[in-house]
């Protein structure tokens, strides 16, 4: 797709926007759930983020969508961020360090081409060959120390990344409402269900959250989800897929970076080499499809943790 000249700095600040700010989503979760229970604060953090969107939608003129794209955005938030990053906030609350979960996360573009292939979307062997990749990173992932003592933690992510492709896929092939306004929907039912998971499961507030635990929420909601999900929508209107979604191998390094820097937070040499192959997996799987575009493909749609 050709830019025009005056779309070029948009263009870079939505990059750095999601470079940047979905990279240190996790770190931000790690300190939040310090003092917030997991699915409360994820629940918190949707249902106000949905709200201040949908608000500013109502407020500019734009109407609620007809009731199947509506009932639809809100399966794909479930799926993606009730699901995804929902299950990301619980295994940090079980100690899984930020950068790992960052790691884990950035394998869901190879998820996303195995459900893309179940949808009839044609594939590349260049693809599959990331996949092979990126699964034996997963593995070695899986036995560098920091996963190896927390298995559920492990496979709470590895859930929610395989439930955040699906999502992402299954939403490129039904009806959603335009814009921004799929956005606040999905956000305003995740943070609903999130709600009424930490009901459910007994979670509640035994004593005010500190500062910077009531700084992580409000960080994620205005930062995480408001204004990275606005950068993602214009991305995926200006921009071809392949650059679209490029943060899927930058967000690891920034969280690892994050982690290691600010949360004391300790790589072995394992990891770091995992940390290495994931990202060249992911690299591979989004350059085959930029390289090699497919007529017939659809483009997935994603929103971040």
């Amino acid at each position: 797709m050709h830019l025009r000249s005056a779309q070029f700095l948009p263009l870079i600040a939505a990059l750095f926007t999601l470079y940047i700010i979905w990279g240190s989503t996790y770190f931000a979760i790690a300190v939040g759930v310090q003092s917030w229970p997991p699915l409360l604060m994820a629940g918190i953090r949707f249902i106000c983020a949905g709200i201040i969107l949908m608000t500013v939608l109502l407020l500019r003129g734009h109407k609620l969508p007809p009731l199947r794209p509506l009932l639809n955005a809100a399966l794909i938030g479930v799926l993606l961020l009730a699901v995804g990053n929902g299950f990301v906030t619980v295994a940090e609350h079980q100690h899984v360090p930020s950068g790992i979960a960052a790691v884990m996360v950035a394998t869901v573009p190879l998820f996303t081409l195995c459900f893309s292939r179940f949808f009839g979307i044609k594939t590349r062997k260049l693809e599959w060959l990331g996949i092979a990749i990126g699964l034996a990173g997963i593995v070695l992932l899986n036995s560098g120390g920091n996963l190896n003592g927390n298995p559920w933690g492990a496979l709470l992510i590895l859930m929610g990344s395989i439930s955040w492709a699906f999502g992402s896929v299954y939403g490129s092939r039904i009806e959603l409402p335009k814009g921004l306004m799929a956005g606040a929907i999905e956000m305003l039912a995740a943070g609903l269900v999130l709600l009424i998971a930490a009901l459910l499961t007994g979670e509640k507030l035994t004593s005010m959250p500190s500062t910077a635990g009531l700084l992580a929420v409000a960080y994620l909601i205005v930062f995480g989800s408001i204004i990275a999900i606005s950068a993602y929508m214009y991305l995926i209107r200006n921009v071809s897929p392949a650059i679209a979604t490029s943060y899927a191998y930058v967000n690891p390094v920034v969280a690892v970076l994050l982690g290691t820097g600010f949360g004391g937070e300790n790589l072995s040499l394992t990891e770091w080499l995992a940390l290495g192959i994931i990202i060249f997996a992911v690299v591979l799987v989004t350059l085959g499809k930029y390289l090699f575009p497919m007529n017939n493909s659809a483009t997935p749609v994603q929103i971040s943790e």
